[in-house]
């Protein structure tokens, strides 16, 4: 039996390198780009995307748009790693931890929408809380985070590893219109009947992210607290192999958040961080964006999908 084709389509941007190093030396499978001479060639990309078995988009959302729409090869599967389809009806949402059985959906799909990075985190966060009845779905949920400049892609590490990098700001928030496009995907995948409110950053270092969202336990149900929350988040990923739970000792003797402590790795790990004197929980998610959050995750998913092939 020959080795899938895996073509990747976008492959000199931050999540697109990534990706192709990861899966450059592997054997079970054929790894397809194009020269630099037809990435913009759109019959030819056409012919790429329509000779493979699962291609991975790693494209600005109208040009994942024009790529899928150049599909009429009814065998070929995809991952898309922009936010195009991200809330689409027709795409499998490629977190495969996010529910029992969302590994298998991603496994059987012919369409695979690679989550955010930002919404990784609050998604795994909030999905667990809200589906055990812990968060009420109309909650004020109000999450913020700060990733690493290559969140930015290309444009983002230019400015903080190019000429101008002196320049280059310490810190910025931005998003200040509150329309943030991953909004709507937190609130669907979070299971959330209101947008919540989100609010990102960007720090001067390269990679990882550190989110977190803050509770007031009154607004909770009734038996919700903070070991309520953390129990709940323990049990949904006590066999998960890339989510890990702080116990709730560990995250105690914690004094802060390093967003760069699982940078080269694709896991995220969860906290809850509980105050009883003022009825206040802080959960937090940590993981690099470009692990976890971006090509950790779309290869994660590829596994997962030649393992059907």
């Amino acid at each position: 039996m020959s080795s899938p084709l895996v073509f990747i389509d976008g492959d000199q941007g931050t999540t697109g390198l990534q990706i192709h190093e990861r899966l450059r030396s592997r054997t079970d499978l054929k790894l397809v780009t194009l020269p630099a001479a037809e990435r913009k060639d759109s019959r030819r990309r056409a012919q790429a995307i329509n000779a493979c078995d699962i291609a991975i988009l790693c494209l600005p959302d109208g040009a994942a748009r024009e790529a899928v729409a150049a599909i009429v090869n009814p065998a070929v599967r995809v991952i898309d790693a922009s936010s195009t389809h991200r809330t689409h009806p027709d795409w499998t949402y490629g977190f495969p931890e996010m529910t029992p059985g969302q590994a298998e959906r991603i496994a059987t799909a012919r369409r695979v929408t690679n989550p955010g990075c930002y919404p990784t985190g609050a998604v795994g966060l909030l999905r667990p809380l809200l589906h055990a009845g812990l968060i009420p779905g109309n909650h004020p949920v109000s999450i913020y985070a700060v990733s690493g400049y290559s969140g930015r892609g290309r444009a983002g590490v230019e400015e903080y590893e190019g000429p101008g990098a002196v320049n280059a700001p310490s810190y910025q928030i931005y998003g200040l219109e509150l329309a943030h496009k991953h909004a709507p995907e937190i609130q669907q995948y979070a299971g959330l009947t209101h947008r919540p409110i989100f609010v990102p950053a960007y720090g001067a270092y390269r990679q990882g992210i550190v989110l977190t969202i803050s509770l007031n336990v009154r607004l909770l149900e009734r038996h919700a607290d903070g070991a309520a929350l953390h129990a709940c988040l323990a049990r949904h990923y006590a066999e998960a192999a890339h989510v890990h739970v702080l116990p709730l000792h560990e995250s105690r003797d914690l004094k802060q958040l390093d967003p760069q402590v699982l940078n080269g790795t694709d896991d995220m790990r969860l906290s809850v961080f509980p105050n009883a004197e003022h009825g206040h929980v802080l959960l937090s998610a940590v993981f690099d964006n470009l692990g976890k959050g971006a090509a950790g995750a779309a290869v994660q998913n590829l596994n997962l999908m030649l393992a059907q092939s």
